[in-house]
C-alpha cells in the first residue's frame, strides 16, 4: 500500500467548477493532471481560458504544474484519481449516475494495485460502495480493499462566491479503510488552510454532503411559502425578514427560484435511498414541491399583473434580466427561471433574455435563442429581474425603467431594488 500522500501522483477527472479549482490548488503543491472528455473545455483551458469566469487568466499564469488533458493515455502514470463529475437528475426527479458510472468506468480500465479513487461528485449514502466500487472491480479486474480503494470528499464549492473557496473551506474526508482515510485526510489538508474534518466512514461523508443541501432546500422553500402567503396579505416579505433578522439566531434565507445542480438537485438523491430502504420521505419532499412550482408562481403573478395594468399578454414583449442559477454566476445549469420562461411562453408573448455573466454559446444551446447584447429604451411591456448580478444593481433602477414601455410592469424577483421602485417583488 502507498505509504505516504507525497508518493500520490493525482489526476482530476472533470474539470467543471468542482474539477478546475481543486485542479488548480493542488497544482500549487505538486504535478498533477487534469482531465475533461470535453476537447473544446481542455482547447480553452490550455489557452487559460474558463468559460465559467471562476478562474482569471491572472490565476492561470501562476499555475505551471498541471497538464490538462483528454486523451485518456496521459492518466496511466496516475495513481491516485479524484472524480469531479455531475450527479443530476433524470425527467423523472430521480438519480442520474451515467456520468459518475462512466467516469468510474475509465479509471476503472485505468487502475493498478494500490491505487485510489477519491470521489467529490454529491451522492446519496452508499452509492459509492454501492454503484461505483462494483463498476471499478469489474473493468480492473482488481479486488476492493484488498488491490485498490477508495476515499470520499465531497465537493463544497459555491459558484460565483470569491470568498468561500476550495482553501478556506473545511473539507470532510473520509476512506475505505482506517489507513486510507488518513491518506486521503492528510491529501487535502496539503490544500486546505482551515483543515478537515475526517469522517468516520464513506456513509456518513455521504449523508453528510446530501443533508448541507437539502437543509438548504428545505429552509428555503419555508421563505418561499411565507411569501406567497405575505403577498396574500399585501405584507413585503422583505420588510417582515428585515424585522425578524434582528433577532440573533434568526436564519437569513431569503424566498426565490431554486436551482443550480445542488440545492434543486440532491434532496432527490436523498429521497430516491430512502424510498429505496422503504421510508417515505415527507418533509424534504414537501419543501421540493413548493421550490419545484415557484417557476409557475413567478410566471401568474407577472402575468396578473400585466393584466391589471391592461396590459395584452398575447404578443408582449417581455424582458428576463439574469438566466443563471444564481447572481454572479455563469452557470444556467438547471436553473429555475428556465421554468418561469417555459410558463410565459405558453401565453405567446416575445420574450428576449438578457444576461452578462452566462455564455452566450450556453444560453443559445439552453434556450434555441441569441441572448441580447445590447438592450433598447421604451421597448419592453414587462421586466423580470430574476437574478441579483451586481451588474444589475450597477446599471441603476431608473435605467431598467427607460427599457419599458410608458405601460409597463417590472418584477424585482430578488428584491435587488427598493419596494417603492418595482411593481413587483418576491
Amino acid at each position: 500500500m502507498i505509504k505516504f500522500n507525497k508518493k500520490l501522483k493525482l489526476a482530476i477527472i472533470g474539470l467543471g467548477y468542482v474539477g478546475l479549482p481543486l485542479a488548480l490548488e493542488f497544482a500549487k503543491k505538486k504535478h498533477i493532471v487534469g482531465f475533461d472528455i470535453d476537447k473544446k473545455r481542455i482547447k480553452q483551458l490550455q489557452s487559460g481560458i474558463d468559460k465559467n469566469l471562476e478562474i482569471t487568466k491572472k490565476e492561470f499564469r501562476k499555475i505551471k504544474r498541471i497538464k490538462f488533458t483528454s486523451n485518456i493515455q496521459d492518466l496511466k502514470l496516475a495513481n491516485c484519481f479524484i472524480i469531479t463529475v455531475p450527479t443530476p437528475v433524470d425527467k423523472f426527479k430521480k438519480p442520474d449516475l451515467k456520468p459518475l458510472l462512466g467516469a468510474s468506468k475509465m479509471v476503472g480500465q485505468l487502475i493498478k494495485k494500490e491505487d485510489i479513487v477519491i470521489y467529490e461528485s454529491t451522492v446519496y449514502p452508499g452509492c459509492i460502495e454501492e454503484q461505483c466500487v462494483p463498476v471499478l472491480e469489474k473493468f480492473s479486474n482488481l479486488k476492493f480493499n484488498k488491490d485498490f480503494f477508495c476515499g470520499y470528499s465531497p465537493e463544497r464549492i459555491n459558484p460565483g462566491d470569491k470568498q468561500h473557496n476550495v482553501s478556506n473551506t473545511i473539507k470532510i474526508t473520509a476512506g475505505s479503510t482506517p489507513k486510507i482515510a488518513d491518506i486521503v485526510n492528510n491529501l487535502y489538508n496539503q490544500i486546505i488552510k482551515v483543515g478537515t474534518h475526517k469522517a468516520p466512514s464513506i456513509k456518513v461523508a455521504e449523508a453528510a454532503k446530501v443533508i448541507e443541501n437539502t437543509q438548504r432546500d428545505l429552509n428555503i422553500a419555508l421563505i418561499n411559502e411565507l411569501s406567497m402567503l405575505f403577498t396574500k396579505m399585501n405584507i413585503d416579505t422583505q420588510a417582515v425578514l428585515d424585522a425578524a433578522g434582528t433577532k440573533w439566531n434568526f436564519s437569513p434565507f431569503k424566498p426565490g427560484l431554486v436551482g443550480g445542480h445542488c440545492i434543486g438537485v440532491d434532496p432527490y438523491y436523498l429521497t430516491f435511498k430512502a424510498k429505496k430502504i422503504g421510508y417515505n420521505p415527507k418533509i424534504i419532499l414537501a419543501g421540493r414541491e413548493i421550490n419545484d412550482g415557484m417557476g409557475s408562481y413567478v410566471a401568474s403573478q407577472l402575468l396578473l399583473a400585466m393584466k391589471n395594468k391592461n396590459i395584452k399578454i398575447k404578443k408582449a414583449k417581455i424582458l428576463i434580466m439574469g438566466l443563471t442559477f444564481k447572481e454572479n454566476c455563469a452557470d444556467i445549469r438547471n436553473s429555475g427561471v428556465k421554468s418561469v420562461i417555459n410558463q410565459l411562453e405558453k401565453f405567446n408573448n416575445k420574450i428576449d433574455l438578457y444576461d452578462p455573466w452566462a455564455d452566450l454559446e450556453d444560453i443559445k444551446k439552453t434556450y434555441g435563442v441569441h441572448p441580447k447584447l445590447r438592450l433598447i429604451p421604451n421597448t419592453y411591456d414587462a421586466i423580470l429581474i430574476a437574478v441579483a448580478h451586481k451588474k444589475f444593481k450597477i446599471m441603476k433602477f431608473k435605467n431598467i425603467l427607460k427599457l419599458c414601455k410608458k405601460n409597463c410592469v417590472i418584477y424585482d424577483l430578488k428584491n435587488l431594488f427598493s419596494s417603492n421602485q418595482a411593481d413587483l417583488r418576491l
